[in-house]
């Protein structure tokens, strides 16, 4: 038999009631909690109401709690527990398209845009979770002035044989070596003017190499996506919207919106006044557009082609202003929609550097991360024999960027610290992991139990309690984290999670128990395991079996 200590499952405060209104705020607060709590009758989920010190105190049917909460579970490993709450029915779910990562072609994908690319996953995850038709976009910074640089460094210093050997880090050092030269070269500065004009032009040479030095990258990214266990629905770029940004451009000027500057260029009035206080350039004195010319033209034309609900941009703090003054010009164009577009940001990473001190490209940072959990998982006595060893340090090493990463605001910038973040013990990835594979274990190792019939009542203990308390937050944690696409909330409620799965596997054992208390607590880890993993793939992360 077991005996609760007389704790509240619930609290209601008296003070928030008078805050509120509710309540009157004179008089005895303590009479007022007795009287209230004597008018307030148990049923059936709640089976005792008292008054506490100023708060009323409510315990719940623990035994209908855990049928409720548990039950479920017996459908199977994939059961996604919590996305059906009604607490839900208030969201607006329809077309969200979400654009992220989005690196500039012919370089290296530079650890700086790991961020973004993680960031815009996890609000991709969340939102097709909770039931939208998402839209996962990857808008390559492929057009440009510096497009002109390097097509005319690489006729000048580019070597074809290169190119196919190594492809990105060859252009790296063609780009890097021409706008060296272009420091001191009017010549060379010219040229990339003249390259970027025949480019804007569709001449066939110039486009040729262009679209040569973009399939490569693409390829490329690919490869380190594939890595990361991201996908995109659609690669798109600058340069799709080319024309469209022409076209842009000649619909503002019959609005009357396109102003010519005194340097010849083609700017917008964006100041409250009219007084030309504030202003946006969105073409050059030549005529070539710019990047936020191609924004405009890109935002209108997803309207057009995915009749989107919601448009999300994930980039850094930097681009802030860029996605303000985009949001102007196109309510001002007249575009409603605009005011469902919003603007994700985040801080910057500092330290995220190799043995060697130097600043990295994700491929390095992947590499090095790989490298360091596969030497810690050899040093445990705990590291079961893995099939593929490289393969689950690599899933668990991106699960300890991640963690790492979203642990805190987003706005918040932090300090890489690849000793903190790739430890098992403490709030990492690692120990999401960890916690992760020892539930799979517990199930391997007991399989069979779960066949007998659940008995709810077996789960008496004030651990059992805490754990399904816990996940009786999933809903509201996912609720949450829809509101200010923080992955914060998720992550902390997952760690704590973890912890209190930690204490129940010391303190609830399944081997040696009676059978329909094995199968009980059985039930309770495969919960915690279910919702440990559906929040784990939210947040980009793959669960291993084994580690």
């Amino acid at each position: 038999m077991c005996f609760f200590r007389p704790t509240a499952d619930f609290k209601l405060s008296l003070g928030t009631l008078r805050i509120d209104g509710i309540l009157p705020s004179s008089g005895d607060i303590q009479l007022q909690t007795e009287n209230l709590a004597a008018q307030l009758k148990p049923d059936s989920v709640v089976e005792d109401i008292s008054a506490g010190d100023a708060s009323i105190h409510f315990k719940i049917n623990r035994s209908l709690l855990a049928e409720k909460l548990l039950e479920p579970f017996g459908k199977g490993e994939h059961y996604e527990f919590g996305l059906n709450s009604k607490l839900f029915d208030s969201l607006k779910r329809g077309t969200t398209l979400v654009e992220f990562s989005s690196p500039n072609i012919a370089k290296r994908f530079h650890a700086g845009h790991l961020r973004s690319t993680i960031i815009g996953n996890f609000i991709a995850n969340l939102k097709q979770s909770l039931g939208n038709n998402v839209i996962r976009m990857n808008y390559l910074g492929d057009w440009g002035m510096q497009f002109g640089l390097l097509g005319a460094g690489f006729n000048k210093f580019g070597c074809m044989e290169k190119l196919k050997r190594n492809s990105l880090q060859h252009l790296f050092e063609v780009y890097v070596q021409a706008n060296k030269e272009a420091e001191h070269s009017e010549d060379l500065k010219q040229a990339a003017k003249d390259f970027f004009r025949q480019l804007e032009q569709h001449e066939s040479q110039a486009v040729s190499l262009w679209q040569q030095f973009r399939d490569i990258t693409v390829k490329e990214y690919k490869h380190m996506y594939k890595r990361l266990g991201i996908h995109f629905d659609v690669y798109s770029g600058e340069s799709f919207h080319q024309d469209q940004a022409q076209e842009v451009v000649q619909e503002l000027q019959s609005q009357g919106l396109l102003k010519t500057s005194e340097k010849g260029t083609g700017v917008i009035d964006l100041s409250p006044n009219g007084d030309m206080s504030n202003i946006c350039t969105l073409l050059r004195s030549d005529g070539t557009t710019l990047y936020i010319t191609r924004d405009i033209a890109a935002a209108i034309s997803r309207k057009e082609e995915y009749c989107f609900d919601e448009m999300i941009y994930v980039t850094d703090t930097s681009q802030e202003n860029h996605f303000n003054q985009l949001f102007q010009i196109l309510l001002k164009m007249g575009n409603s929609w605009a005011g469902r577009c919003r603007h994700v940001s985040f801080g910057l990473v500092q330290g995220m550097r190799t043995r060697t001190g130097k600043v990295v490209f994700l491929e390095d940072v992947l590499d090095e991360a790989q490298a360091r959990m596969l030497h810690n998982m050899n040093q445990s006595h705990t590291t079961k024999e893995l099939e593929n060893p490289e393969d689950t340090a690599e899933k668990v090493a991106i699960s300890a960027l991640i963690v790492q990463d979203f642990k805190g605001p987003l706005q918040s910038g932090y300090k890489f610290d690849w000793a903190r973040t790739l430890q098992a013990q403490g709030d990492t990835g690692v120990f999401l992991q960890y916690t992760h594979a020892r539930l799979c274990s517990l199930m391997r190792r007991n399989e069979g139990v779960e066949t007998a019939t659940f008995n709810p009542s077996c789960l008496c203990e004030q651990t059992s309690r805490t754990i399904l308390q816990h996940l009786l937050r999933y809903d509201e944690v996912l609720y949450k984290s829809h509101q200010d696409l923080e992955p914060k909330h998720l992550v902390n409620f997952l760690l704590k999670l973890c912890h209190l799965v930690a204490a129940a596997h010391r303190e609830l054992p399944v081997k040696g128990s009676p059978p329909d208390v094995a199968q009980a607590r059985l039930r309770l880890f495969s919960g915690a395991r279910s919702v440990l993993a559906g929040g784990m793939r939210i947040l980009g992360i793959t669960p291993v079996q084994k580690m």
